[in-house]
């Protein structure tokens, strides 16, 4: 007994001396509760982050639809800008024969004059809104004919063009107005891999380089 009870205490002599760092320490481990409540923190956060993140890829996706549909506008218009105020003999209404400059305060769809270097006895170009396809062949979409040329869309299929309307003023050597067009256009784009759509309104102003005043 007395040896025994001596290896005993030179154990525990042995156990006290020994450095705290290589000291056994007794462990303790997640309870099922902890568990469940970690996971389901997780998913939460997770769930938040994937809704985010689908957020911000539908509407790049409307962004660029939209952007799309603006640089391919931006073109058209401007090339109809440069060329509307390098001529004369503005007119807008559903009918441009004869050819006879007319104020529109009331808005048309359809919009003539005549371009630079051309003269009266020469057909004017006409500007137009296709909404059935029926002057172009492309519904819903900005229509360009050149003199005795078959009228061409000027927007991508993927444009819908809801309405449009050609404003003229000036056109009466009378007053003192220079003469200007101004077209109001409405539509939508589609957005890829989706259902939406996006919108967007423009308004664009011409005004004669020739003096009218």
């Amino acid at each position: 007994m007395q040896n025994a009870e001596r290896r005993t205490q030179k154990r525990q002599d042995l156990r006290r001396a020994l450095p705290t760092a290589y000291r056994l320490l007794p462990t303790r481990a997640f309870t099922l509760v902890e568990m469940i409540v970690a996971v389901g923190l997780f998913a939460i956060v997770m769930l938040v982050c994937v809704g985010s993140l689908l957020a911000l890829v539908a509407a790049n996706q409307k962004v660029q639809a939209l952007q799309s549909v603006m640089n391919n506008l931006n073109l058209s218009l401007d090339g109809m800008v440069r060329t509307i105020r390098m001529g004369s003999t503005y007119r807008c209404a559903t009918s441009v024969s004869p050819l006879t400059p007319a104020d529109c305060g009331t808005g048309g769809p359809i919009f003539a004059f005549e371009p630079y270097g051309n003269t009266s006895a020469d057909p004017a170009w006409v500007y137009s809104f296709d909404q059935d396809g029926t002057i172009c062949g492309q519904a819903h979409s900005l229509c360009r004919q050149k003199g005795a040329e078959a009228p061409q869309p000027l927007t991508a299929p993927e444009v819908t063009i809801e309405s449009l309307q050609f404003y003229v003023i000036g056109t009466s050597q009378a007053d003192a107005i220079q003469p200007k067009v101004v077209m109001v256009i409405k539509g939508t784009a589609p957005v890829s891999n989706s259902k939406a759509k996006s919108t967007f309104h423009i308004q664009v102003t011409a005004v004669q380089r020739l003096l009218d005043l």
